[in-house]
């Protein structure tokens, strides 16, 4: 979907149509969670803080989010893609993978189930939509964003692996900020230039992820859509409007955060190992540790104590914590870390 949030809130209210848009929290602390078209033309982009998002755009206007109503829309575009396949991998509110190989109304070419869904979305919800089109995740990804908003493309298998090889790394799906500034310190600047390492040499640097990019570099992504695709984890956090430098006043913040996350699995019958907390400095240096259990906890309270404990060690600290957040994780039938085991990462 075309800035999904965004343009649910100008579809609703004739006054927000054709101004700059952010769904989120225009306070000192606010993070833009979408922005319309108009305000992304002023560099307001998801995740920016509000603070910065207003200096970019003093006329932007702020909107409180309604998930609600976007899970409801969501639920409406999802029966209009169930019209043509049941492959359906969601990936958020406002994105999914289709396989439409087979698809129920024996339509011969993925351009035209595309077409059609666009047009149907558009008609049913008055949004736009727009879709990439490919022979397999990845490229079908890069092809989403490359006539945005309202259109498509298409990268045919012919297409795919000199598309990928002129294609800046930065701009590949699934490489951020971090990643792609190491790969230009080896002198990876393009798909090209990522083709041309050996295995061992993406695999010494990059770890696990190094198979992954030599065969993306060649336009290979073998992964099927997977509509039965299992939650990996449930989180929340919270960011203050005050720093917050005193371990008591960090413990008040936790709970109402287990509470949150534990009320959503509950409803979901998920039973997870591993509690990981999320700290965020008024440095912005951000930390998560983990801790994994043998048994799932059985309550709210034990999930609390777990983050707490985590949480505890962080204290005294010379810098204010301007975030926390709690997620849990490994939920039972899938594979997890031995019990007990802490990890950090920075």
């Amino acid at each position: 979907m075309d800035a999904f949030y965004a343009s649910v809130e100008q579809r609703d209210n004739p006054e927000l149509r054709g101004k700059p848009v952010a769904v989120g929290g225009s306070a000192a602390r606010g993070v833009v969670a979408a922005a319309s078209y108009e305000a992304r033309a002023f560099g307001v982009r998801s995740a920016l803080p509000s603070i910065t998002a207003k200096r970019r755009c003093p006329e932007l206007i702020f909107v409180p989010p309604r998930f609600d109503v976007y899970r409801a829309v969501s639920a409406q575009i999802r029966e209009i893609f169930a019209e043509h396949t049941d492959l359906i991998e969601p990936l958020s509110l406002d994105e999914a993978y289709l396989d439409v190989t087979d698809n129920k109304q024996a339509i011969p070419t993925a351009t035209e189930i595309a077409t059609r869904i666009r047009a149907r979305i558009k008609e049913v919800t008055g949004l736009n939509a727009s879709a990439g089109i490919s022979y397999c995740k990845f490229l079908a990804k890069m092809a989403s964003d490359l006539n945005k908003p309202n259109g498509q493309a298409i990268i045919t298998p012919r297409m795919g692996p000199p598309f990928v090889e002129a294609l800046a790394v930065k701009k590949f799906h699934g490489v951020g900020p971090a990643t792609a500034a190491k790969m230009e310190r080896l002198d990876i600047l393009t798909g090209a230039d990522l083709r041309a390492k050996p295995l061992a040499f993406l695999q010494e640097h990059f770890g696990k992820s190094g198979a992954w990019y030599y065969r993306i570099s060649r336009g290979i992504d073998e992964r099927p859509v997977q509509p039965d695709r299992q939650r990996k984890s449930v989180g929340a956090e919270d960011t203050f409007a005050v720093d917050i430098f005193d371990l008591e006043a960090a413990h008040s913040e936790v709970t109402p955060l287990v509470a949150k996350v534990w009320r959503h699995c509950e409803a979901k019958g998920l039973h997870g190992r591993t509690v990981t907390l999320k700290v965020k400095y008024a440095d912005f240096q951000q930390i998560t540790r983990s801790r994994t259990v043998g048994l799932p906890p059985g309550s709210a309270s034990e999930v609390e104590s777990i983050a707490c404990g985590l949480l505890d060690p962080l204290f005294p600290t010379q810098k204010g914590i301007r975030l926390i957040g709690v997620t849990l994780s490994s939920f039972e039938g899938e594979q997890y870390e031995d019990p007990d085991q802490l990890s950090l990462m920075i």
